[in-house]
């Protein structure tokens, strides 16, 4: 989830703007993915760029998280490839990690640490200066209207609460790719508009975004192109 320390050199942005070092260029191609002859994704092609996004369509099971995790570099397809600007794309490389983000399942949190040491934390893995990271974390907290919860612990929160600390975990962290599987579950209309509105934000500033939805709503606010996904 944390990734390291980022050191010199590294392709990241100042934590949590959102704004890419460099265009960017996210494919796979024919890639599909099974395991002892279970079909987990049947193969597929998609090309994602800066300041695009791709809204995941599909039934439960059809392969929608399969391919998320693909382009995270967390699952190497059986078929085809999956690529970052032509390289591979791998979650223990420094320069996957460095440039995409993934919000895929709950990511870990701890349980004798607050919401604002989480995002302390991350900062600080990711260079942030420590003399100002509880301003920043008190922002991204505040823009996810849930900066009232920052001294609470993970366990303490309801469901949706607990959706939008992953949602700012994985925000607040530098990306030039985001990755989210069906991120407006167990949130209000409200909160919907919410999110639709700040990863609008992100796709403006340059940032790449594949989205599994089932909101037709944030569907249409998001989506440069609508890919749906049939199973095998």
């Amino acid at each position: 989830m944390f990734g390291r320390r980022a050191q010199a050199g590294d392709a990241v942005t100042a934590t949590g703007d959102g704004t890419p070092a460099a265009p960017v260029t996210i494919k796979v191609s024919k890639a599909g993915k099974d395991i002892e002859g279970a079909v987990l994704l049947a193969p597929v092609s998609l090309t994602v760029r800066s300041g695009r996004c791709v809204v995941l369509r599909g039934a439960n099971g059809s392969g929608k998280t399969t391919l998320l995790k693909v382009l995270a570099g967390a699952l190497e397809p059986s078929t085809g490839t999956a690529t970052l600007d032509d390289g591979p794309l791998d979650e223990r490389d420094a320069a996957t990690r460095a440039r995409v983000a993934a919000l895929v399942g709950s990511p870990t949190a701890y349980r004798d640490l607050t919401l604002i040491d989480h995002l302390v934390l991350i900062d600080s893995t990711w260079g942030g200066a420590i003399d100002t990271a509880d301003e920043r974390a008190d922002a991204m907290l505040a823009t996810l209207e849930i900066d009232h919860l920052s001294e609470r612990f993970p366990h303490e929160l309801s469901s949706g609460q607990q959706q939008l600390f992953h949602l700012a975990m994985v925000l607040f962290r530098p990306s030039q790719v985001l990755l989210l599987d069906e991120p407006e579950q167990r949130l209000d209309t409200h909160k919907r508009e919410l999110l639709t509105e700040i990863l609008r934000a992100r796709k403006a500033s340059g940032t790449a975004l594949v989205v599994a939805c089932h909101d037709p709503v944030m569907t249409s606010a998001l989506a440069d192109k609508v890919l749906d996904i049939t199973g095998a």
